[in-house]
């Protein structure tokens, strides 16, 4: 595993500027821990808190933007649908937002052939018409975002030593 390392004074500039700063510290970190870029060669260096960590802020990022339609889409079903991040969610006390990754993933092995293919902006808008299933999924998350990422937050507070070496 890849040792990742945070810095006291960033960890404290971002915890006074709120929940998202603070984890933006650890999800900066983690990504120039491994280039910048997670992939399938460097994520084998992390572990899988800090793995979960990266994933619900590439699902939120998303989602917030997009909703499901458009991460699917843009090719990130595979890595969040057909990995343990829900179970890993579960685990962090996230049960509700566990439920609804595995709703999501359900309709991702429905649904992603026709939302993966390659289309115009004009067939992609088209998208959210023809897989409606997905709004109350998105509405859910929006409406609860805000409660998750403060519990993320608390857990990884929690649990620094499981995302970073805190330098003084």
């Amino acid at each position: 595993m890849k040792e990742i390392h945070v810095s006291e004074s960033s960890l404290e500039k971002g915890a006074q500027e709120g929940m998202d700063a603070f984890l933006q510290v650890f999800v900066d970190a983690i990504l120039g821990g491994v280039g910048g870029e997670l992939t399938g060669d460097n994520m084998q260096q992390l572990n899988a808190d800090q793995v979960t960590l990266l994933a619900y802020f590439m699902m939120r990022d998303e989602v917030m933007d997009g909703g499901f339609v458009q991460l699917i889409h843009n090719g990130l079903g595979p890595f969040l649908f057909r990995n343990p991040f829900a179970r890993m969610l579960k685990t962090w006390g996230l049960r509700d937002l566990s439920k609804l990754v595995y709703k999501a993933a359900k309709l991702y092995g429905q649904h992603h052939e026709a939302i993966e293919k390659e289309c115009s902006e004009e067939e992609f808008m088209a998208l959210f018409e023809q897989f409606p299933a997905f709004d109350d999924l998105d509405d859910d998350f929006v409406e609860n975002e805000e409660e998750w990422t403060e519990m993320i937050a608390r857990y990884v507070d929690e649990n620094i030593g499981r995302f970073a070496v805190i330098d003084k």
